[in-house]
Parts: structure tokens; sequence; C-alpha cells
């Protein structure tokens, strides 16, 4: 029998206040929401709302530190604006782009998504964004173009994880243009109502609802159309167990534990672990792009 299935509401999403880091709700660019839009996959019956403890100490961005508590200890020190993202390689107009002029004109949506870590826990989380593809359409994908590549701000004044050199800075993702080009990958500028706080990735980051979330890069600060894969960060340091497709995949564990369950960020550690979903439950949305792919092979 299938499961009952439903869209995401805000009955399923964590709380504002238990959300952000209370000390830093920061200024910087970005747009409210002008429409409220759910994530149309499918959704887990009787989530409940995450714990302001919790949700602040379960955030990864090793530019800050490795600790679950460093970005929102730390990321305060990041400077957001001005803001700048290159865009260059196989494009009709390369050039440097103020943030301002990447969201002119763009439709900011409430995408209300769940988020799935590969350390196998997870969370929902109703971001702010735009389509990715209306920034690719507007800039112009030259053909030849197959994937697009992604980089994080490096400035180790300012992101004192940098100092350390566990990851070989700039942070690097990518993916390949279809994914890309796909309706629920959105560039993300902010989440419930307000400009992106920093330890989130502000002021733009990069949000795949089906994908584990390091594939969700933060605070990008350059964006290349290029013709072959892309190398990325944790595929370099560990590509027996981060590959780069990095779909959510019950089937498909890490080398280190198990990805068939996840813990819902708030349950506390003895609570009953739920079923990991198919591409984070976005089977139907997605699955159609990777039609004849071994998932376990190209996982």
């Amino acid at each position: 029998m299938a499961k009952k299935t439903r869209n995401l509401t805000w009955a399923d999403v964590t709380p504002e206040t238990h959300f952000l880091n209370r000390r830093q709700i920061l200024a910087g660019a970005g747009a409210v929401s002008l429409g409220a839009i759910a994530g149309r996959g499918r959704a887990t019956e009787g989530l409940e709302p995450n714990s302001f403890e919790d949700i602040t100490s379960y955030n990864n961005f090793y530019e800050f530190g490795t600790g679950k508590e460093d970005p929102a200890r730390y990321a305060h020190e990041m400077t957001t604006a001005p803001w700048s993202v290159t865009i260059d390689g196989m494009v009709d107009k390369p050039g440097s782009y103020d943030l301002a002029a990447l969201t002119d004109g763009m439709t900011i949506e409430e995408r209300i998504y769940r988020f799935r870590c590969v350390e196998a826990w997870s969370m929902v989380i109703p971001w702010n964004g735009f389509e990715l593809r209306g920034l690719l359409d507007r800039v112009g994908v030259q053909p030849g173009a197959k994937y697009v590549a992604f980089e994080t701000l490096y400035r180790p004044d300012e992101m004192r994880g940098t100092r350390s050199r566990i990851i070989d800075w700039p942070y690097r993702e990518g993916l390949r243009l279809d994914e890309a080009m796909h309706p629920l990958t959105i560039l993300a500028t902010g989440l419930y109502g307000k400009p992106m706080p920093n330890q989130n990735g502000a002021p733009i980051r990069l949000v795949v609802p089906w994908k584990y979330g390091f594939k969700s890069i933060k605070s990008i600060v350059r964006i290349s159309l290029v013709a072959e894969q892309p190398e990325t960060s944790w595929n370099m340091i560990a590509p027996n167990e981060y590959g780069f497709y990095s779909n959510v995949n019950p089937a498909v564990d890490h080398p280190r534990w198990s990805q068939a369950t996840e813990r819902r960020v708030g349950g506390g550690l003895f609570a009953a672990r739920q079923d990991t979903l198919m591409f984070n439950g976005y089977e139907d949305e997605v699955a159609g792009l990777y039609e004849g792919m071994d998932l376990k092979r190209f996982y």
C-alpha cells in the first residue's frame, strides 16, 4: 500500500525563534517572501517543530569551525555587504554582479523544503529565494556547458575555520546543468521572510532539497558554467564517502553509518528515528533526471 503523502506546510516548519540564533538576525541583502509555495515532494506525517537549542547547535559551516555551535558563535565576523558574485565560463554575459543586480527582477518565493544532512539528521526550513534557472537564463548558457560550479567566500581574517587545512579552500560544489535548471533548485537569500543569517550562508546560498545538505553551498561568490564535471570539496577529500551527486538515497549507506533512517533535530538522542525517503521525498519531481543511471555507482 502506498504511503500517505502531502505537501509541507507551516505546521512542519521549525519556528523562527527556535531556528535563528537570537544574537544574529543580521542586516544583509535579500528579499522577503512574495508568496507561499510549499515544497512539492512528499513528507512524513506528524513532524514537530524543533527547539531553538537543538537547531542552533546543528549547523555545519566549516569556514567558522567544525563544531555545530561554531557558525552561530563566529559568523558575525563575516562581512556580507557589499557582496558580488562572479559569473564566468560558458556564458554570454560574464561579469561580477552585485547582489542587487542578481536579484533584480527575480520572483522571490517562499519554499518550504525538507533538509537532510549526510550525517543522518534532518529538519524542515522555509527558504526565501528564486529559481537558479532564472539567473542562468539571464546570463545566457552557451552550448557545450554541462555543469555549474560554485565557490564559497574565502576570507581567512573573517572566517577563522579556514585557517585550518581540513578543506582545500575555497569550498567548492557543483551540479549537472539539468539539476541546476530544475525548478526545485533555488538560490536562497533569506528564511522566515528575513535576510539570510550569516551562519546559514548569507547573503546568498544554493538550496537543492533532494541532495544531502553539503551540496547546498553557502555564501556564494562564484558561479561558473563548464563543460567538464567540476571538482567538489568533500568529493576531493574522501571520494569513497562523498560522491559528486550525493542524492539522498536510503539504499546507499555512508561507509561509516546507515542512511536508511534519520533523526529529526529536536527529538532527543533516544527519539524514534524516521525512515529516510528516496531523494529526500522529492522522487516524483527529480527521479527522471537520473533515468537509466546506477544510483549506487553514481552516488
